[in-house]
């Protein structure tokens, strides 16, 4: 789906309006497309490359005076996604991390998830909730700029599905989530074959 703002296949724009499941699955196809092992990133994994060593609210720093630099959002983004990599990187050469389309990641969302962990030595962080909204990241062309804040978070909603006409909702699309992509990753360390599809599957289809 574009819902009217471009082939994202054709120009450089940003996959949209997929579930998380659908995200998901895809990771699975391109995993056996390829022979290598790709899912979504992390909440912990996306806010570490996002940040790119920076301890400020954005990967630049603080304030927002450079973010048109780095990101397309609602001051900018004339009402719609843009091309991707258009903006400057973060000190790791990664682009879009801020703004453009917000981005699933695995973790269920759990309000307090990282209150929890404030001041504890933690591993491998991830949440999953069977059943849970899952999250977004990063803010997209239609948010203000607190919602591009490295940390910010944003769980789902049926929402970003309502104008869905099936009865069961999609599993797959999202008929109002035209600000919502996703990124994948190729983890370093491989996990057991069993690891690797409840990361693919275990979404079940909500929002």
């Amino acid at each position: 789906m574009n819902l009217g703002m471009g082939h994202g296949y054709e120009h450089g724009l940003p996959a949209i309006s997929m579930s998380h499941h659908a995200a998901s699955k895809f990771c699975e196809w391109l995993s056996a497309q390829t022979g290598h092992y790709y899912r979504l990133p992390t909440e912990a994994e996306w806010e570490y490359a996002c940040r790119a060593g920076s301890a400020g609210a954005y990967s630049y720093g603080n304030g927002e005076a450079s973010l048109d630099q780095y990101a397309w959002y609602w001051n900018n983004s004339n009402d719609r996604y843009q091309k991707t990599g258009s903006k400057k990187p973060n000190k790791w050469g990664l682009r879009d991390m801020h703004g453009n389309v917000a981005e699933w990641v695995l973790d269920s969302y759990v309000p307090d998830a990282y209150g929890k962990r404030s001041g504890l030595p933690t591993k491998d962080p991830l949440v999953i909730i069977p059943g849970a909204p899952h999250i977004v990241r990063g803010g997209s062309w239609e948010d203000d700029p607190d919602s591009l804040r490295s940390a910010a978070r944003r769980a789902s909603t049926p929402a970003w599905n309502r104008q869905d006409p099936q009865n069961p909702k999609s599993i797959w699309y999202l008929t109002d989530g035209g600000m919502i992509g996703f990124r994948v990753v190729r983890p370093m360390n491989i996990p057991d074959i069993m690891t690797m599809h409840r990361l693919w599957n275990f979404s079940k289809g909500e929002p």
